[in-house]
């Protein structure tokens, strides 16, 4: 089992930036692939970006590239979602999700989420 709590969401203008934190409980932490999804109102719930447990790939999806990234921190249990370039359309609830393989983490472990609001 892993219990995920998110961090770093707040409200920020149009081109700011934000960091994000997930920290998950157990000492198999390595062990998880992790990603960052987000929902906005209206629509339906988008993975961002996502990372294998060693850190050694990532993933973004187009909406983001170039201007998230994600990271982490296995010693402190901890994954990492920095926001630059912020925009309006960014403006989403933002959830971690853990699971044992990439394509999984829809059905894996999830966080509670952290409201991320960018105004124009």
């Amino acid at each position: 089992q892993v219990q995920l709590v998110e961090s770093g969401g707040g409200l920020v203008q149009a081109g700011g930036s934000l960091r994000l934190s997930c920290a998950g409980s157990g000492r198999t932490f390595s062990s998880y692939a992790m990603g960052w999804f987000r929902q906005a109102p209206g629509k339906e719930r988008e993975r961002v970006a996502a990372i294998t447990g060693s850190g050694g790939s990532t993933y973004y999806a187009d909406s983001v590239k170039g201007r998230f990234t994600i990271s982490r921190d296995n010693a402190k249990n901890t994954v990492y979602l920095q926001m630059n370039s912020l925009k309006p359309e960014d403006t989403a609830v933002y959830y971690c999700a853990a699971a044992r393989t990439l394509a999984t983490l829809k059905g894996g472990y999830w966080g509670q989420g952290t409201q991320v609001t960018v105004s124009s």
